[in-house]
């Protein structure tokens, strides 16, 4: 068993025809406890939880009953809510998919198919309130144990005759064992405990619904006792037993608006991702014209664990005449947007719609433009009229919503306008229209430096000019920041230049007549530092620094180089142009050296070769050799000894 996988629990101890127990791994044991113990704060959602599964379940039964009819049956399918007070056990019944014998010991044996690395490690982050466990890992079942000491579990798949039961108290062990049920779908039975009989009450029950899953489509009927009603002659006609249904049943992205409050929406959204926390913000839309669409769009609060895993799903939910389609339709919403939850529901889709289908579809098209386009609007307004929400966004989100500049570019200006960075100008973020503002007079570009981390930017001797000049710089610190400002090559008519590139110049005349002439520096140093260096020029920008390493016009930054790096391996490195500050006292003494002709010059360039690197963040590929010759050049200054001539070959990393 691979230690980092949930896999089918422990074997089996008897046939498959008989009653078959299992252990749950330690693990599994050990999640259980916390998801009952520590992770749900308020018992009652576990009826929202519940009730939210056996609607996917029908509507997983009505979308493999438009390939085949005969699964579906004659009734509309329902969710029946059955207390029974005598026997302390609350039912809650579906006419959904079912599920196999294979399937309960998966779905319901195991937590959710996640690594149990990885899940016990979001739970640690969970319990410190940095993490919203529910919902991303499909626990809302184990939400049963809340209420319930032990819980049954009977199902019977669509397409088969056989029914089997799932038995567990939620500990150490589960049984899976034959059963009987008359018609596809699954019963729930909660045995509940001594302190949750509340639950068995009536009044409870429809509150609970009324709240939590109101607008679900399909009936959800609640078994009641009601007076028999007779005539005088017959006196006390004794009670009946019934099921009333007990919610609205018309799904909320069909409803208007402005009839609609604010926890009508958070309680949908909760439905539907089994999130825990109210949305961040929401847009409730209707499209009519040539296409007709209806849906809701929700930013969650906090991202999913799997933002940034390849190939986990995301997009919206797909309803077609309000018929459920498929989750996770990510043709409908760009990458860069995947944090979006919601649902769609078009009626100009054929309801056998299929994946394939949707990627080439102009109806998917113009509803994922039309989403985009009022995604983008609503982080508009949140940035204009909610800027601590916006700034709650963005720590979130913003690395996603920068990709758009780099996949997207039809949306780069719009998304342009939301992001922020750090920037020279102090703690904050600022947006790209702020720093228009405040730039000086005289400045016709905006400046902006990439590294991995603000205090490696804003000490690196590339912004020296800039900042004598009073230019702001912006630090673009984020792994993704290196491939979306590709996208984004000017904003309002300002071009974007990084502080690291060759062509910036932030020169006057006055500055130029009083530059030296490289003479015979040159020729020494393209010697000494042959092929690390491409050329060597007297430096605009250096006011304190001897000397740094800037990029050619087709060269890449060694930030992103070393992330290519880090993920392509090994891969050539076109050298840099090393610029000198003709005004710093070292440069002037090592010119002065060389145009005397003296030797053991090298070793001086080499150190100023690697102390170029070293602050720009950059790594040597023999940092013993470049430490060994500091040495050496201290102490032959300070104790006035000749040291042997040499030193080491300091020289960039190879790899980052």
């Amino acid at each position: 068993m691979n230690d980092d996988q949930l896999s089918t629990p422990m074997s089996e101890k008897t046939q498959v025809s008989e009653k078959t127990e299992f252990e749950f791994q330690a693990s599994v044991t050990e999640v259980l406890r916390l998801v009952i113990d520590s992770l749900y704060s308020n018992p009652e959602i576990f009826l929202r939880e519940l009730v939210s599964n056996a609607a996917d379940a029908i509507d997983k039964r009505k979308f493999r009953a438009i390939s085949e009819p005969e699964i579906l049956g004659e009734e509309e399918p329902k969710i029946r809510l059955i207390p029974d007070r005598e026997a302390k056990t609350l039912t809650i019944e579906d006419d959904g998919i079912g599920m196999s014998r294979e399937e309960l010991i998966e779905y319901l044996g195991t937590v959710a198919h996640s690594g149990t690395r990885e899940f016990a490690k979001a739970i640690e982050e969970a319990k410190k309130g940095d993490f919203q466990l529910i919902g991303q890992f499909g626990v809302g079942f184990y939400s049963s144990f809340l209420v319930a000491e032990r819980v049954d579990v009977i199902s019977r798949a669509a397409g088969s005759n056989e029914a089997h039961r799932f038995s567990s108290d939620g500990r150490s062990s589960f049984t899976v064992e034959p059963a009987e049920r008359d018609r596809v779908g699954t019963s729930i039975t909660l045995h509940l405990k001594e302190d949750c009989l509340e639950y068995l009450e009536e009044f409870r029950l429809r509150g609970l619904i009324r709240t939590h899953s109101d607008y679900l489509p399909h009936p959800i009927e609640l078994k009641v006792r009601r007076p028999k009603s007779g005539g005088e002659e017959e006196g006390d006609a004794g009670e009946e037993v019934r099921f009333e249904r007990i919610n609205d049943g018309k799904a909320l992205w069909q409803k208007d608006p402005k009839e609609l409050e604010a926890e009508q929406y958070e309680e949908f959204y909760k439905h539907l991702t089994h999130d825990f926390e109210a949305p961040l913000a929401y847009r409730h839309f209707r499209v009519e014209g040539t296409m007709l669409f209806s849906g809701i769009f929700f930013i969650p609060k906090r991202p999913p664990f799997d933002l940034f895993t390849e190939g986990a799903a995301h997009g919206m939910r797909l309803y077609v005449k309000r018929v459920f389609i498929m989750d996770n339709c990510d043709a409908l919403i760009p990458r860069f947007l995947r944090f979006l939850r919601g649902v769609v529901d078009s009626e100009d889709l054929p309801l056998n719609v299929s994946r394939e289908i949707l990627q080439d579809s102009r109806v998917v098209r113009t509803i994922s433009k039309q989403i985009t386009k009022r995604a983008l609007d609503l982080l508009d307004e949140l940035a204009a009229e909610k800027k601590e929400e916006y700034l709650e966004f963005w720590r979130a989100y913003g690395a996603v919503l920068k990709e758009g500049l780099h996949f997207s570019p039809e949306y780069a200006n719009r998304i342009a306008k939301l992001v922020r960075f750090e920037s020279s100008k102090g703690e904050g973020l600022v947006s790209l229209d702020e720093y228009i503002e405040r730039m000086p007079e005289g400045q016709e570009s905006i400046y902006y430096i990439l590294g991995a981390n603000r205090q490696l930017v804003e000490n690196s001797p590339h912004l020296e000019g800039l900042k004598k000049k009073g230019y702001e710089v912006l630090f673009l610190t984020d792994p993704v920041d290196a491939f979306a400002i590709e996208g984004l090559s000017e904003y309002e008519g300002k071009k974007l230049i990084s502080a690291m590139d060759a062509d910036v110049d932030l020169s006057d005349g006055a500055e130029d007549e009083e530059t030296p002439e490289l003479g015979k520096l040159e020729a020494k140093i393209k010697s000494a530092l042959a092929g690390k260096i491409s050329a060597v020029r007297w430096s605009k920008r250096l006011t304190d620094s001897p000397a740094c390493l800037v990029i050619p016009p087709s060269g890449l930054p060694p930030y992103l180089e070393r992330l290519l790096r880090a993920r392509e391996g090994e891969m050539s490195e076109p050298p840099r142009t090393l610029e000198l500050n003709p005004k710093h006292p070292l440069i002037e003494a090592i010119r002065e050296k060389v145009e005397a002709g003296e030797e053991g010059v090298e070793r001086y360039l080499e150190a100023i070769y690697g102390q170029a690197l070293l602050s720009e963040g950059s790594p040597v590929e023999q940092p013993a050799k470049l430490a060994s010759l500091l040495v050496e050049l201290l102490t032959e200054k300070l104790a006035g000894q000749a040291a042997t001539p040499g030193g080491g070959d300091v020289r960039r990393e190879s790899e980052g």
